[in-house]
């Protein structure tokens, strides 16, 4: 009897958990600023339904439930860190749906096809290439008995999540957060800052405490070291000590983090071609011994006709989203004749790198500034400069980064389907079907949560979107000729100390590394988003040192994440009405002092729910 695989209810099951986490992951980044992988809840919730309620199944069919869901969740990245700078520069009013859906599909669909050719050379021919996170879903559906247990898990963490997001938003009874800005002397100034929220601590238990510490060492050196010294050097006017730490790291702490960034990519960059180059045999128009092949990998890819299907879709995709931007058919031209090879290149890079430090680490936000960086100087260069530019550079950067993420995304599921016997071609038709079912969506969901205090506009209650805030400021600086490039060479100098001394350690067989990008990303990121994903990673190590259960934190977590973002979203959709507050008056100090309470109850709570083993 042949084994279910590519079933209907797969591909459904799988499309409504594509659209419920991509919003999720789409809330999470602009509040965060960081994606979480979809695989592992996407699993359980899927073998609860199938195994649990059906009393079917099997892990071939979860498999593609799992890759079809995580797509959706993939993409959501790829256009929240670059869509809305679209807003941010002013040239969109609102998320316009052709524009946003195009550079979402033809981003998504090239990430895979691109993907697709280098799937022998990276997980037949590199062994040192893990893929953890495609590792850690394949145990989890390997295991399979019992995940009703999981799903309750999940469950109950997102009834959590969602209770802590509906009090902090209409109680008045919990600050923002917690912070200190203090100024003990004229040109001494002093800032620490913490979020309280859930879904941060989920973040850093699911990225594990090594990630987790040098995103927190980038914000202890950019506020505890950067900030009072650039305010030392220069102090700008003003009393209030929480709006002058505010200022110093907008106008100059973060552009430090941009210049450690840009080095991170650069660098990356170098070190996949190299790896790849250096490979003694080539994947063109090469097999694998049949002997060294993993189970299921003797059924084929996609053919060569679907993937030239699929490339033409997507390049006219890319094709009319520009020449909707540009209205000149010879720019529009030039400008697919540098996205496409620049494209491959760096899906090739997300998908080398994804393979070591797994999808939630990959520094996509430094691999876009570098494509970023790069297409305005090609058009600069050609002296292209007009009322578009600006949009065109965006759209490159969007399309690029949304294949970047989707890359890596399939990277890992590829690893998973390996290790579970799936069938290629049918996990790949199942992330093509994920692409397309939630890029038409992203329009909708940006602008319901723009709708209420807003995105990026610096608002109470509005979604910072760091990363897209950031690509919006890096196009004006390029364009206006304004960039700080004093900032952005100091955060590559303290880029280029930490790789020597991740050198160092490499080379003495320490354990301990000093990875650049978590550390820039960290620098770059307020140090309210980095110190609970700090606390996530210590509740993850003191568990793991108690031998306690590792995936039903990860399924914790990724409950704490979903509720408290789709709560986020439905708020945001009622936030056009102004705040609901119980207890508007409440003092500034007992907010505080509730904050802390919380966020220690949370903490508790989260490594409480590490000791009972996911059964």
């Amino acid at each position: 009897m042949p084994r279910l695989e590519f079933t209907l209810r797969a591909v459904l099951i799988g499309s409504i958990l594509a659209v419920v986490l991509g919003a999720a992951n789409t809330w999470l980044g602009l509040y965060a600023g960081m994606t979480v992988s979809a695989s592992i809840p996407a699993a359980v919730i899927s073998m609860a339904i199938l195994r649990g309620l059906l009393r079917s199944g099997t892990i071939q069919e979860n498999n593609i439930v799992q890759s079809i869901a995580s797509a959706g969740e993939s993409l959501a990245a790829g256009v929240i860190f670059t869509v809305p700078a679209m807003v941010l520069i002013g040239a969109w009013q609102d998320f316009e749906f052709w524009p946003t859906t195009f550079i979402a599909l033809g981003g998504g669909i090239l990430g895979i096809v691109f993907m697709i050719p280098l799937r022998p050379v990276l997980m037949e021919r590199m062994p040192h290439l893990q893929y953890p996170e495609g590792q850690a879903c394949a145990r989890v559906l390997q295991a399979g008995e019992g995940q009703a247990a999981g799903a309750r898990r999940i469950l109950g963490a997102a009834l959590i999540g969602s209770g802590y997001k509906f009090f902090a938003s209409f109680s008045g009874l919990m600050s923002a957060g917690l912070q200190l800005a203090i100024r003990p002397f004229d040109k001494v100034l002093l800032a620490f800052s913490s979020d309280t929220s859930p879904a941060l601590i989920g973040v850093g238990y699911i990225v594990r405490l090594p990630i987790a510490s040098l995103l927190f060492l980038g914000g202890v050196i950019g506020s505890g070291f950067l900030l009072p010294l650039s305010g030392f050097l220069d102090m700008p006017a003003g009393d209030d000590p929480y709006q002058l730490a505010a200022e110093l790291w907008s106008d100059r702490v973060r552009y430090m983090g941009v210049g450690a960034m840009i080095l991170g990519g650069v660098y990356s960059l170098i070190e996949v071609l190299v790896r790849i180059i250096g490979q003694r045999q080539s994947w063109l128009g090469q097999k694998a011994d049949s002997d060294r092949r993993p189970v299921g990998a003797e059924n084929p890819d996609l053919s060569i006709w679907s993937l030239l299907g699929l490339f033409v879709a997507a390049t006219a995709c890319t094709m009319i989203l520009y020449e909707s931007l540009i209205q000149d058919i010879s720019q529009s031209i030039l400008v697919i004749l540098i996205l496409l090879p620049a494209c491959f290149l760096f899906v090739a890079v997300a998908a080398y790198i994804v393979g070591l430090v797994g999808s939630s680490n990959s520094p996509v936000s430094g691999m876009t500034i570098s494509v970023l960086l790069l297409v305005a100087a090609i058009l600069l260069g050609l002296g292209i400069k007009s009322d578009s530019t600006a949009m065109v550079i965006l759209g490159v950067a969007g399309i690029v980064c949304c294949a970047t993420a989707t890359a890596g995304d399939i990277a890992q599921d590829l690893k998973t389907g390996q290790l579970v016997g799936a069938t290629p071609r049918w996990q790949q038709w199942g992330e093509v079907i994920g692409v397309l079912v939630t890029a038409p969506l992203f329009a909708f969901i940006l602008s319901a949560l723009h709708a209420g205090p807003g995105i990026g506009t610096g608002a109470p209650g509005s979604l910072a979107a760091p990363q897209a805030s950031l690509f919006a400021a890096l196009t004006q600086g390029v364009l206006d000729g304004g960039l700080p490039w004093n900032y952005l060479l100091i955060g590559a100098a303290s880029g280029l100390v930490l790789l020597a001394l991740d050198f160092i350690l490499k080379h003495s067989g320490s354990s301990v590394r000093l990875y650049l990008m978590p550390f820039a990303v960290g620098l770059y990121l307020p140090m309210a988003v980095t110190t609970p994903i700090f606390v996530g990673g210590l509740i993850r190590y003191l568990g793991d040192r108690k031998a306690r259960s590792a995936d039903g934190g990860i399924l914790f977590g990724s409950g704490l994440i979903a509720g408290e973002a789709l709560t986020g979203i439905v708020i945001a959709l009622f936030a056009s009405q102004g705040p609901l507050l119980l207890f508007s008056s409440t003092p500034a100090w007992l907010q505080g002092t509730i904050s802390a309470l919380v966020f220690g109850l949370l903490a508790i709570l989260y490594y409480r729910s590490t000791r009972v083993e996911n059964k």
